[in-house]
Formats: C-alpha cells, sequence, structure tokens
C-alpha cells in the first residue's frame, strides 16, 4: 500500500488510495494511526482514485472515526468513486462520514 499523508493544519490528509479491502484495510489503518499526531483531529481521505471499498475497508474507517470523534474531530471522505460511493450509501456511512463531492 502506497498512501501518501499530508499534514494541514489540524487535519491529516491522505490520498493515493487505491482500494480498501480485507488485503489492506489493516496497514492502511496502522499507516494513518502512525500519521496522527497528538495535536491532529481531523483526517481527510482522497478517495477520487479507489474503485474497491469492502466490509474490512469501512471497518478501518469506522475505527478511524471512532479515533478522531475522541478528539472532537471528523473524517471528510472527498471525492469517493461512484462504486465506493454506492457502498457507502448503501451502508448508510455517508451518514456518519462527511462526503464531500468536488
Amino acid at each position: 500500500m502506497n498512501i501518501k499523508v499530508q499534514i494541514q493544519g489540524d487535519t491529516l490528509n491522505v490520498g493515493g488510495v487505491k482500494e480498501l479491502s480485507a488485503a489492506n484495510a489493516n496497514q492502511f489503518k496502522d499507516k494513518v494511526r502512525a500519521a496522527l499526531k497528538d495535536s491532529l483531529k481531523n483526517i481527510q481521505i482522497d478517495l477520487s482514485q479507489a474503485v474497491f471499498l469492502d466490509s474490512c475497508g469501512l471497518g478501518a474507517l469506522i475505527s478511524l472515526h471512532k479515533t478522531v470523534c475522541t478528539r472532537n474531530g471528523v473524517v471528510r471522505l472527498c471525492n469517493p468513486a461512484p462504486p465506493v460511493l454506492q457502498i457507502l450509501e448503501l451502508t448508510r456511512m455517508h451518514r456518519v462520514f462527511e462526503v464531500l463531492k468536488t
């Protein structure tokens, strides 16, 4: 998994996500958590390149959501590709996460 993380203010920006599945969900979660310093409270994940999301990937996102909720922060999912957005809507996770479409 080759994701890019960048700090901007109080937000950790994550890019380069191609898929979130059972094969890489734990690795994704661990990399994001390792980059999430105490001063950061929000996570913004660019999902424009992601073509696949399964239940393990959703579990990783929910785990990160729980982490930032303790800091009064949010997880923003930016520009999810249509198949990923469909999964978010079917599972009603689009109501849990901030989904930004530009």
